[in-house]
């Protein structure tokens, strides 16, 4: 037993503990919100593969996955072990409970834990699909968010950074002292130099979620009409200087082109299909390192309150057009978009006239900052109701057991 009372220390948006009760109630919150399916699930469901399946909208896909979907199969993420001075990552309490409650269910979802980029990771799940799932794989959905990669075949490895290309980019941004009081500051980044845009589409592009289908493929494992989508995000033209037109977002674009012509593969050898799902906006671990998106989303949250669409609703869409429950809804780039909300006219000039007006005088006005903090807070396992943070709580939570 390892029990200790977790207390919040944190560096701005980044905590150094996570709390395991709050990350169980999390998970069971999400999958709680998920609608019941439309017909019954049938008691061995499709086999899908999660790669990023711990955090943010992975977690979501996941999570909505297992309960609208009634699937069944591998989910792959990177996270980190308690230890006798720190606690485990959130992703890993979240990946315990989702199994747990996966096992409740009835679902048959094996977690592993490794560098998804790696070869030696495709070669256990490819093993894994072959031997438990009698070697058919019907879903694949891609929700990787990391700041390097390792090429297997060179032995390169590539670093991905948040830059503008061109010119320098101003912007206001969101900062909370350690007393918790907000403050819109301007930061400047530096342009993209050197080969940063080829490092960054190297890492966030498609480039692996290929790889990936190239890997199975090569092993015959791809099911007949066999489905894939990558998550993604385009996000308002406020900040879309360091966002989609930046590294990242031309890193985005590689996905988006990835899709097409995994498509194209796809349609000629199983009679299936690729996809990016374009995601709306939400307060992830990855969101909040990029200048400005905090204020962004924030103030996105003033203006919609609850009308704010959560991942977990998100990708309970993103199953229920994968899977046929609805017909797909594609633009004409072929993309599966669930940020209409979003970027909806009347929503996105309410959002420019709050950024505008927006100081640290006028911050609690306009932007919705506790609900802000606290989903912050919640990425850890924090300010989650009902939980008793004053009491211990056991640290030392397994990893859920691949063999059962």
């Amino acid at each position: 037993m390892s029990e200790r009372v977790i207390s919040p220390r944190n560096r701005g948006f980044l905590f150094l503990d996570s709390h395991p009760a709050g990350c169980e109630r999390l998970v069971e919150d999400m999958w709680q919100a998920v609608p019941a399916p439309t017909a019954p699930v049938a008691q061995r469901g499709p086999v899908a593969l999660i790669i990023g399946s711990s955090a943010g909208y992975g977690l979501a896909a996941t999570i909505a996955g297992l309960a609208r979907a009634g699937i069944r199969g591998i989910g792959v993420c990177f996270e980190k072990a308690p230890t006798e001075r720190r606690t485990g990552t959130a992703g890993w309490y979240r990946t315990a409970a989702t199994a747990e409650l996966a096992r409740q269910h009835g679902r048959e979802m094996v977690f592993l834990n490794g560098d998804a980029f790696s070869d030696t990771m495709k070669n256990q799940v490819a093993d894994l699909i072959e031997k438990r799932y009698s070697g058919r794989l019907d879903y694949l959905i891609y929700s990787v968010a990391a700041p390097r990669r390792t090429d297997p075949d060179t032995g390169a490895t590539y670093a991905s950074v948040l830059k503008p290309i061109g010119d320098a980019y101003r912007t206001k941004t969101l900062v909370f002292d350690d007393q918790g009081t907000p403050e819109v500051r301007e930061v400047e980044t530096g342009p993209a130099e050197g080969d940063d845009v080829e490092q960054t589409i190297a890492v966030m592009g498609g480039v692996d979620w290929e790889r990936w289908i190239d890997h199975l493929a090569d092993r015959e494992l791809l099911a007949d009409g066999f489905t894939t989508a990558a998550l993604s995000y385009i996000g308002s033209s406020l900040t879309a200087a360091i966002y989609r037109q930046g590294t990242i977002g031309a890193a985005k674009a590689h996905l988006e082109q990835t899709a097409r012509t995994l498509n194209e593969r796809l349609d000629k050898l199983v009679g299936g299909r690729a996809v990016t799902s374009v995601n709306g906006a939400a307060v992830t671990q990855s969101s909040t390192a990029i200048p400005g998106i905090a204020l962004y989303v924030g103030l996105l949250r003033g203006v919609l309150g609850d009308a704010m669409v959560p991942p977990i609703a998100q990708l309970t869409e993103v199953w229920d057009q994968l899977t046929g429950v609805r017909p797909p809804e594609l633009d004409n780039e072929g993309r599966v978009r669930l940020d209409t909300w979003e970027l909806a006219p009347d929503v996105q000039a309410a959002v420019t006239e709050r950024w505008q007006q927006v100081t640290t005088d006028t911050i609690t006005e306009l932007a919705e900052l506790g609900w802000f903090q606290a989903e912050v807070r919640r990425l850890y396992g924090l300010s989650v109701p009902s939980i008793d943070y004053a009491a211990p709580v056991e640290t030392h939570i397994p990893w859920p057991d691949p063999t059962l």
